[in-house]
């Protein structure tokens, strides 16, 4: 055995974590659209991971759109600076949102570890957590209240307030939903990065 400290090939950097986090967002905002009935089923096909099969669109504006804001947020995530990713679903006609699911960021690790942070936290580990709650987002169907109007859905990034918009971002007003009720999805953590999910219904009763 030599004296010299070898960094575990298999470790999970930063960058690695951040992609694992928007992988997540990628299969998770997918199903959300898929499970709330946003737009056709027909235009959904089946993908497996995560040991799932998760329904993604296979509409370009949405593949388009998703692509662009995961890869701004990875940007952001790796500057430590998003705080939660926020997905609205609004009535196209009145412009009342009906729900909406709140992705909440926290960073652990130690950011200035030289080199930067890494975690050890087996990969098959992490899928599993977010396997885990892949099904919850599945199965929110049986509680969540049927949206019967015509809606759209936008994504909202909270960052901390020194940040640079690229030209295409907006500064927004948060998305307040009416009468909510909200159901708190299990955790996923890469150690770097922990995720909570959180989903804000319209209580009609």
């Amino acid at each position: 055995m030599s004296g010299v400290a070898q960094k575990n090939k298999s470790a999970i950097t930063l960058k690695g974590s951040a992609d694992i986090v928007c992988d997540y967002l990628n299969f998770g905002i997918n199903s959300i659209l898929f499970q709330r009935g946003l737009y056709p089923p027909e235009n959904f096909q089946s993908v497996e991971n995560y040991g799932l099969t998760i329904l993604m669109s296979t509409d370009n504006k949405i593949k388009e759109f998703l692509s662009t804001t995961l890869s701004q947020l990875k940007e952001w995530l790796l500057q430590r600076c998003v705080t939660r990713i926020a997905m609205i679903i609004t009535n196209v006609k009145t412009l009342e949102v009906m729900e909406r699911w709140d992705f909440y960021v926290e960073y652990e690790g130690n950011a200035d570890e030289p080199g930067g942070p890494v975690s050890e936290k087996p990969l098959k580990i992490i899928k599993n957590e977010i396997r885990d709650v892949l099904k919850q987002i599945a199965s929110s169907v049986a509680y969540l209240p049927l949206l019967d109007c015509l809606c759209s859905f936008d994504i909202q990034i909270y960052t901390k307030s020194d940040v640079d918009l690229p030209g295409e971002w907006t500064e927004a007003q948060a998305a307040h939903v009416k009468n909510a009720q909200s159901v708190k999805m299990r955790s996923f953590s890469t150690n770097l990065h922990k995720m909570d999910t959180v989903v804000t219904y319209k209580n009609e009763d």
